[in-house]
């Protein structure tokens, strides 16, 4: 791994970016971090209270300051909110300069572990159709992504293997 590059994940909410990434970073022994989780400790607001209280677009321009921070650290593994590589900023800046890895699964699986979901804001107001037009939209984005991982038939064991092989092909 060259100095500057980072493991980055990336995906739909629901995607398993952060019980993923931190399986990959205990096997390479690497540092792992949460964009969400800091951002929630920054703040001292978990992300609907920031989304409640501040709105949205605050929500996003904390992100990408946030996020843009963490990459500067080298050799670890990042999960991103789900809506974080929609900002070109930190896309240009995790296509150019490190490994990104998206975690991509059917819409009928993301559906089901986002529906009932009281911790993603976006989903709780969203209607399943809302939802679907997101993860399309989403997915075109994500779809940059210098590896994709089709998840739906894979273990988490198996969803790690796959992705440290191409680590250590790249």
């Amino acid at each position: 791994m060259k100095s500057k590059e980072n493991l980055v994940f990336l995906g739909m909410m629901g995607s398993g970016k952060t019980s993923i990434g931190s399986l990959v970073a205990k096997e390479l022994k690497l540092n792992f971090i949460d964009v969400d989780k800091v951002i929630e400790k920054e703040l001292g607001l978990t992300i609907p209270k920031i989304f409640e209280t501040k709105g949205e677009e605050y929500f996003r321009k904390f992100e990408e300051k946030i996020t843009l921070k963490i990459l500067k650290i080298n050799s670890i593994v990042v999960s991103l909110g789900g809506g974080a590589f929609v900002n070109k900023v930190v896309r240009k800046e995790i296509l150019k300069n490190h490994i990104s890895f998206w975690l991509n699964w059917s819409n009928e699986i993301l559906l089901n572990r986002i529906k009932n979901s009281k911790k993603r804001p976006l989903a709780f107001n969203s209607t399943e159709n809302e939802l679907i037009d997101l993860i399309k939209k989403r997915s075109n984005v994500y779809s940059e992504s210098l590896y994709e991982i089709k998840c739906d038939k894979l273990s988490k064991k198996e969803i790690v293997r796959k992705i440290l092989k191409n680590y250590e092909t790249y």
